[in-house]
């Protein structure tokens, strides 16, 4: 993996987020405000590794086109008629012009550019320039799209949008071993919910990697799952942090009363159906696994202060093509959960805003907190992210 500069951020104060947990501090004010460290961010922790880029079902068929935003590049992604998943920075090699706005989508046999009709193959080689004269024709080769380098996992796409992020597979480590029993590559989207987040990016998630706060604002998770419940994942290689919550007797999955109507997924042990593992795949992909569904967080920076959420539920596909199905029993759950969440998280966004706020330190719960702001305040400090992502010392 290639190295980065550090971010334009104070080097004493990531010092102190890198200490030991014992003694840690939270990552300084700057790093929650400050434009210069999201454009900082943009280029080296989204355009500069790998990214999650959303569920393969939205470019499940040749010609399926969909452009999303990564960090300071929006990328194109494209389903071939061979079948194969490119990617392409969704730029026209004309003017500039986006090739789709960035969250639409589109399924045809060619990708076209709207303002001067270019357009080009599935492949990205260029097709036809229309009136550009003898130009086009003799720099054919040179006017492809320009590609982005993409992988498949557990039925997501990632993106590596500057190429030198390193193998994917370094990138996920043991992950995909980890994550195996669930079978995500087979599930099928049942729901999908849109939160607009007036916080920065890595509040919601380090607010994902603790349940400290769990019994002052979800009574109803705390009905299903003790918070006191969750252990973190030592050890693994790759860029992730989590670890399962067991689920309260009675209880057969996250639900408002506790119950589901359908079986849990195949291939789960006894154990893993009486728990719901959460892992957070760096940047910017939030998986939670229960036992008969997955959701997922996929979020998106949009300034300093706000983001964007993406929160979806998966489903065994059966399920999802009945008729009658009603995905309510997770999603009613996760909406009310969610909604507390972001209230509280918004309420952390302003404090953080004033300039009297000073880095706090780590309670003894919130060591997979401590794990990525270490590993966030590493890549600030110039780390290659396989060095940045050990986990810290505990004392």
């Amino acid at each position: 993996m290639a190295t980065r500069p550090p971010a334009p951020i104070d080097e004493r104060a990531l010092a102190a987020t890198q200490r030991p947990f014992a003694v840690a501090s939270m990552l300084p004010r700057a790093a929650y405000g400050d434009p210069d460290v999201l454009s900082w961010e943009r280029q080296h922790l989204f355009d500069g590794g790998w990214v999650c880029a959303g569920r393969l079902d939205a470019v499940a068929r040749p010609g399926s086109q969909l452009a999303i935003r990564i960090g300071l590049t929006s990328v194109l992604i494209v389903r071939g008629g061979d079948g194969v998943l490119r990617a392409f920075a969704n730029i026209c090699r004309h003017r500039g012009h986006e090739l789709l706005p960035c969250g639409a989508a589109a399924e045809r046999s060619v990708v076209q550019c709207p303002y001067h009709a270019w357009s080009y193959e599935l492949d990205g080689s260029l097709r036809l320039a229309p009136h550009a004269g003898d130009v086009a024709d003799v720099r054919r080769d040179e006017l492809s799209l320009l590609p982005v380098a993409a992988a498949k996992w557990g039925g997501w796409a990632f993106v590596n949008v500057d190429g030198r992020a390193g193998p994917f597979a370094d990138h996920l480590g043991a992950l995909a071993d980890l994550l195996a029993p669930w079978g995500t590559e087979c599930l099928a989207v049942g729901a999908t919910h849109h939160y607009d987040l007036a916080a920065n990016w890595k509040v919601a998630i380090e607010n994902y990697h603790e349940c400290y706060h769990c019994p002052l604002i979800h009574p109803e998770l705390c009905r299903v799952s003790p918070a006191d419940s969750g252990e973190n994942i030592a050890d693994l290689p790759g860029a992730f942090i989590g670890g399962p919550m067991v689920l309260a007797d009675g209880a057969a999955t996250m639900s408002l009363d506790g119950r589901s109507p359908v079986a849990p997924l195949p291939g789960l042990t006894a154990i893993e159906r009486r728990q719901v593992m959460y892992v957070n795949v760096f940047p910017n992909l939030l998986i939670s696994l229960h036992p008969d569904y997955v959701m997922t967080h996929r979020i998106e920076p949009v300034t300093a202060t706000t983001s964007r959420i993406e929160c979806q539920w998966l489903f065994d596909p059966d399920a999802v093509a009945d008729p009658g199905f009603d995905p309510s029993w997770a999603v009613d759950f996760w909406d009310v959960t969610n909604r507390q969440d972001w209230a509280a998280v918004e309420s952390v966004q302003r404090g953080l805003d004033s300039p009297r706020f000073v880095p706090g330190v780590f309670g003894e719960r919130e060591d997979g907190v401590h794990h990525f702001a270490s590993m966030v305040a590493g890549a600030y400090a110039g780390m290659p992210l396989s060095r940045a992502m050990a986990r810290p010392t505990t004392t």
